[in-house]
């Protein structure tokens, strides 16, 4: 069975498809199978990065049924072989108003891939696909910038993600479903709450659904002068997020990045020297102490589960 990493961000235009691209390179140069998947719905773009302008088979033939093996969307990238690309789907009607039933159907396909690690690109947003999307995997990245409203948005992010995985563990189950459904909640806190008010065994069964939720951070376009926002970030996270955080990796700010994506080359292959590119190798390094089970971070983020709105 394959590790899925997911990989989201709290707003677009972060350099999350750019993370994708060369993470997956790397990750295929190491010796594993990889398949790359763009679950950016309606606005799929990972395809282009790789230069695959008109591919001949998307996402949208899965949902139509046109195709209903997943492993025929995977189009081989041409070095190395081991590296695959399923590109994603445009804005259509299906795709606007995914029905329940087709987004299982596609989680389960996914999870019977041919590959040792797939990499699962996440629509930017909040809505509850995005976030599905993002929890059905085994280890979680998230991309931000030092920017302010990156960092914000990613805080959402990562809070909302926390709560939605303890209401996953209690859609099945009556009466707390009900009583957790039929509310808004700002915070894990509020939720765990809310469990116990209505079941004192269910708060044992929504901390194991919180327990494997660890997010690791890639920090993209850092320069010198953004180290207080990074700072900034930490205490954030750290502070208000139900999750043990860490950073993955910092991705320095690199003119070579936009060359790389003008040419349609991840920047570990246009030039593998480039400070962003050295970074990516030790991201990815990370990345496999990840799916090994190791020590694979830096800057532990550590803190008691706590979250407030």
């Amino acid at each position: 069975m394959p590790t899925i990493i997911s990989v989201a961000s709290g707003k677009g235009g972060v350099g999350k498809s750019m993370v994708v691209s060369n993470l997956g390179l790397l990750l295929a140069q190491k010796g594993q199978r990889v398949i790359l998947v763009d679950m950016d719905i309606g606005g799929a773009n990972l395809h282009i990065l790789f230069g695959m302008f008109h591919p001949p088979s998307t996402l949208t033939d899965f949902f139509t049924n046109r195709l209903t093996n997943l492993e025929d969307l995977a189009h081989p990238l041409a070095n190395p072989a081991s590296l695959r690309l399923i590109p994603g789907t445009g804005e259509t009607l299906i795709t606007a108003n995914l029905q329940h039933a087709k987004k299982k159907r596609l989680i389960r396909h996914l999870k019977k891939l041919d590959a040792d690690i797939i990499l699962v690109d996440v629509g930017a947003g909040t809505s509850y696909h995005t976030l599905d999307f993002f929890l059905l995997a085994d280890h979680f990245l998230a991309v931000a910038t030092p920017d302010p409203t990156s960092v914000l948005d990613l805080y959402r992010f990562i809070k909302l993600a926390a709560i939605r995985k303890v209401l996953s563990a209690f859609l099945a189950r009556d009466p707390i479903a009900d009583a957790l459904l039929s509310k808004d909640f700002h915070s894990v806190t509020e939720v765990l709450e809310a469990v116990g008010r209505t079941s004192e065994s269910g708060v044992t069964l929504a901390q194991q659904a919180l327990r494997g939720f660890q997010p690791a951070l890639i920090l993209n376009r850092m320069t010198l002068k953004s180290r207080i926002n990074t700072l900034h970030l930490q205490n954030l996270l750290k502070q208000y997020v139900g999750a043990n955080l860490s950073v993955l990796g910092n991705i320095p700010e690199d003119s070579q990045v936009q060359q790389s994506i003008l040419k349609y080359l991840p920047v570990v292959e246009l030039s593998p020297k480039a400070p962003a590119a050295l970074a990516f190798e030790e991201i990815a390094k990370n990345v496999l102490k990840l799916v090994r089970g190791g020590k694979e971070t830096k800057n532990p983020l550590e803190e008691p589960r706590k979250i407030r709105a």
